[in-house]
């Protein structure tokens, strides 16, 4: 009987062939062509054509991604043929919103979709990093420091308690995507405006970046494996002076100071320390995934490994990674299915260039020296005497401290769901969510010996090794209960949610530190081995113990409605109510947070019909209110901390004392309460000539009230904390694209571009005007942008005792020729602390991003650019009024007589006037940087059936090729906090990288 039943099988199949071509009539390569519910798949070719064998009756499939699947029941045809339109086209793409999903063309607010062509691939760690430039409204500082995550801003900055957005990764709130390796993303959705934001309440004021992972596509289960690798290097480096400058320099230092010259016998190296502390690093990213899918479940594993050296020598990371989500349909009315994604990350023993920008280069790197024993030895020198307090050789934490760090990262988040249908137009589904995460370190500070040329002796730097050891643990658990609603009946459309969901987190930490004196124990650890990094304490002056631990809990209510009438008349509601443990004690532990939406598919209407250039149209705009419970490093802001105070002796007793951070008064504590940010949009989507044209403009206004600051005391009263502050970002986004085939060559181009500017300004905060917070050279005041760089206003330099006395009178210092000259701000022909004024702005007044993309029968190429503008940077690193650094070859052009210079001062670090905070320390952070290129070929897929494969791609990557800057340090993206950024204090350098690799499924 068996044997007739594949007899009579084998008789009703035959051969199905045909071609698959996209919207403008071309073949597609790629697509994945399969019999639904079976296992028997096709792939089409460079001409878009497949086969496959399929009975009648049976349905056959067609995928690709970024256009609407299209099934065909097989009859009696052998020939199909199929057009697939493009789902951005149509505006039936569906994007996740929170909660759920929807169809694009539904939604009124900004909600920008990158998928993982984009991101994948590219080098780096973590994934978000390779969303520079791509999307308007969206700010990305990276960093060139292996693992170091980016720093995202949307919309500017929000509040001085926090810029960071929240990332939802398939559910799951977090801070970071780290943890996730880019080949096991699917898509990537960041979420701007209130509309698209206000259901996540207090998590959203700061902007939504939400990470589908990838799950596997009915069809044929298919095995991939995504493989890069290269190298890193540092091409752009500092202009600092060699040896025979730095002494012309430095002997001029001194003559102008009036002291002796300096002997340089023993100092005859010529040393370029950046050199000696660089290296070619080695990078590789490796990913392998297992997809398997019918019509009752599916199933996906992704498993990825990472190593990345850094750019200084001995630095590297390594990270493994793991994916797994299943889906299973118990029914077709009931599903289960569950996720997870884990890590472990070993980080780098990262080493900062701060010492070999400081470096003398007069100084060599190593002295040969015979020891007792007749071993020769080499130890790092000791560096000239005037560098001896801040400055050590360079290679001390290379040689003698690298790998010290002995540091390990776990992750490991998932959750499991439920979902049931009912009713024909409801479903419920119930997800539990649990994220762990512990980061553990073991440090090891060995004694620090070098060799001094001028005593001719080994000396110690250090005369303790010191151990330390940290761990800290955060916890979340989420749990949500969501009911949906979707039906549309006649011209109306609906889908309505409402849901309740729970969030806990918790986090403890500690952190301890051992040490000994060189000379008080009889055990020194040998050979700086790693298994016996312990040290037995000698008492309390030795030991050093911290902790902290903190708890969260936030309840919510949400409510949201979309509704379209005849796919013209948008409206979008949403609502969700929040209570968090952060303001037990205070009067506003729950706060409400709601938005309105609502757009206008004017294309649509009959008097556009004839409009043949327009293909589609929509105005939109939003309204809303989001939230936030920031209280920067307060975790329980009615419940101050304890600070240390003034002891007392009493006798052989020494007692310390404590006091409260700030009052909390009854009547201050009924007044503390959520952050609100008023934010709202006007703008429209426009496609034209044939969808080769897409444009989105869009103007934002935010404005985060009830900021929480610490407030200036009173009249000798305590600082209190209230909620007094507001912060402004308003300003236009623009992105455009066009795609189009030159001719009918098969020759396809897409141009894409974005624009975004940003006016951030402090509208009210503390007691007024005069009310200054300020972190470093970063001030925060009303009526500025935040972290606005604070000081003098340079002018030029002093020329002679002539323009002294002709200029304003400076009370600051006593100056002479060749001193900086300060803008007189007030008018009252005075110098002096009253003409401090904003010197710089570290906000950009836009952002900017460019691609270019190019496909021809297999081959593609794309080029990314993107580029900031009008921000300062405040240069902090070659500022000292002690130890003598190394100079910046820019002060080759200094001041040494009447008409030398107008910029660069005098020589001569004891006139303070030269190092006060001033304009001479800002400088320009735009920059424009070609910041990928990557070059790919796509085999022929009835090429690769001969060999048994489904893909093969090669490729090759230049990342960070090369950055126009005015900037002096190594990179002029920099980072930094809410209220402190822009400050280069030595940053980290952004290498290039190469890399080349393969993406094969089978």
């Amino acid at each position: 009987m068996m044997c007739f039943h594949l007899d009579a099988l084998a008789q009703t199949m035959k051969n199905i062939s045909g071609q698959v071509i996209d919207n403008l009539n071309e073949p597609l390569i790629g697509v994945n062509v399969f019999i639904k519910g079976t296992t028997r798949g096709a792939i089409t070719d460079i001409d878009g054509n497949y086969a496959i064998e399929a009975s009648k009756g049976e349905k056959l499939v067609f995928s690709y991604i970024g256009m609407d699947d299209k099934a065909v029941v097989v009859g009696d045809q052998s020939i199909i043929n199929v057009q697939l339109l493009e789902n951005t086209i149509l505006l039936e793409e569906t994007v996740v919103i929170g909660y759920g999903s929807a169809k694009k063309r539904d939604l009124t607010g900004s909600i920008v979709s990158v998928d993982s062509k984009q991101i994948a691939n590219r080098p780096g760690s973590n994934a978000a990093a390779s969303l520079q430039g791509k999307v308007a409204g969206l700010q990305v500082v990276n960093s060139g420091r292996p693992g170091q995550d980016p720093e995202i801003r949307i919309r500017g900055t929000n509040s001085i308690n926090g810029y960071k957005p929240l990332y939802v990764v398939d559910g799951l709130f977090t801070d970071n995507i780290n943890h996730i390796n880019a080949a096991d993303i699917d898509k990537v959705e960041i979420l701007k405006d209130a509309s698209s934001l206000a259901v996540f309440g207090i998590a959203g004021a700061n902007g939504v970046i939400i990470v589908s992972t990838k799950k596997a596509k009915e069809g044929s289960t298919t095995v991939n494996v995504n493989s890069t690798m290269g190298f890193k290097y540092v091409g752009d480096r500092i202009n600092m002076t060699n040896a025979s400058q730095f002494k012309e320099l430095y002997t001029e230092q001194l003559v102008n100071q009036g002291a002796k010259p300096f002997d340089y016998t023993n100092w005859q190296a010529d040393t370029d320390w950046q050199k000696a502390i660089f290296q070619t690093g080695f990078v590789t990213q490796n990913n392998v995934s297992i997809s398997s899918a019918n019509d009752k479940g599916r199933f996906y594993m992704g498993v990825g490994y990472d190593h990345e050296e850094g750019s200084i020598i001995k630095e590297k990371m390594s990270r493994v990674t793991v994916n797994l989500k299943s889906d299973f349909d118990v029914t077709d009315k009931i599903r289960f299915g569950f996720q997870f994604n884990g890590s472990r990350i070993l980080p780098a023993d990262a080493k900062d260039v701060e010492g070999a920008l400081k470096a003398a280069p007069i100084s060599p790197m190593y002295g040969s020296v015979t020891n007792a024993d007749g071993v020769n030895e080499k130890f790092p020198h000791q560096l000239p005497s005037f560098q001896n307090i801040q400055v050590w050789n360079p290679l001390i934490k290379t040689d003698v401290r690298a790998n010290h760090n002995k540091a390990a990262n776990y992750r490991g988040a998932g959750n499991i769901y439920g979902e049931v249908d009912f009713l024909n137009n409801f479903a419920f589904k119930a997800t539990f969510t649990y994220d762990f995460a512990s980061n553990n370190s073991r440090m090891y500070t060995p004694l620090a010996q070098v060799y001094n040329p001028e005593t001719k002796n080994i000396e110690n730097l250090t005369e303790r090794e010191v151990v330390t050891q940290a761990k800290s643990t955060d916890i979340t658990a989420m749990s949500d209960y969501i009911l949906t609603y979707k039906n549309d009946f006649g011209k109306h459309g609906i889908t309505a949610t409402a849901g309740i969901t729970t969030r806990y987190n918790e986090n403890s930490g500690i952190d301890v530190e051992r040490s000994q004196h060189m000379d008080e124990t009889l055990f020194h650890i040998p050979n700086n081995d790693p298994d016996k990094w312990w040290i037995t304490s000698l008492g309390t002056n030795a030991m050093k113990n911290n902790g902290s631990q903190w708890k969260k809990f936030t309840m919510s209510y949400l409510l949201r409605g979309l509704y379209n009438y005849d796919n013209k008349y948008l409206l979008n509601l949403s609502y969700r109510r929040d209570g968090s443990s952060v303001f037990k004690g205070a009067g506003k532990t729950w706060g409400n947070f709601y938005s309105v939406g609502a757009g206008w598919v004017m294309s649509e209407e009959s008097f556009m019909k004839d409009i043949e250039v327009i293909d589609y149209l929509k105005l939109k705009g939003s309204w809303g209110v989001l939230g936030s419970d920031a209280v920067a490093d307060r975790r329980y802001p009615t419940y101050p901390a304890l600070v240390g105070g003034s002891g007392a002796v009493f006798g052989d007793y020494i007692y310390p004392s404590f006091s409260e951070e700030y009052l909390v008064s009854a009547d201050d504590a009924k007044k503390l309460g959520w952050e609100k940010t008023y934010s709202w949009e006007a703008g429209f989507d426009l496609k034209m000539f044939n969808q080769r044209l897409q444009i989105e403009p869009v103007f934002y206004n935010k404005e985060t009230r009830d900021i929480i600051i610490l407030q200036d005391a009173q009249m000798g009263a305590k600082n209190s904390l209230v909620n007094n502050g507001i912060v402004r970002n308003r300003g236009v986004e623009l992105a455009a694209s066009w795609r189009d085939e030159i001719g009918h060559t098969g020759l396809y181009y897409t141009l894409g571009a974005n624009l975004t500017t940003i006016n951030n300004k402090v509208l009210s905060i503390g007691s007024g005007k005069d009310f200054k917070q300020t972190s470093g050279m970063s001030v925060t005041q009303e009526g500025y942008p935040i972290g606005y760089f604070y000081g003098y206003d340079v002018v030029g330099v002093y020329q002679s005792q002539d323009e002294i006395a002709q200029s304003p009178t400076n009370k600051l210092a006593t100056v002479n020729p060749g001193d900086l000259k300060f803008r007189d701000v007030n008018g009252d022909g005075i110098i002096d602390a009253n003409d401090r004024t904003m010197i710089g702005n570290p906000t950009p007044d836009f952002t900017y991003g460019f691609n270019i993309a190019i496909d021809y029968k297999g081959f593609d190429l794309s080029v990314d650019m993107m580029g900031v503008s009008g921000n300062d940077i405040y240069r902090n690193w070659d500022i000292s009024k002690h130890g003598q650094f190394n100079y910046l070859e820019n002060k080759m052009d200094r001041w040494r007589g009447e008409g030398t210079s107008n910029w660069e001062p005098i020589l001569d670090p004891s006139r303070s006037i030269n190092i006060e905070h001033s304009s001479y320390f800002v400088e320009s952070g735009s920059f424009f940087r070609i910041k990928n290129i990557q070059l790919g070929y796509t085999f022929s897929p009835k090429l690769l059936q001969k060999v048994y494969l489904k893909s093969l791609r090669l490729f090759a990557n230049v990342d960070n090729l090369k950055t126009w800057s005015s900037a002096s340090g190594y990179t002029p993206e920099i980072g930094g906090s809410a209220i402190s950024f822009g400050v280069d204090n030595g940053t980290y350098p952004m290498p290039t990288i190469y890399t080349f690799g393969f993406n094969l499924s089978f």
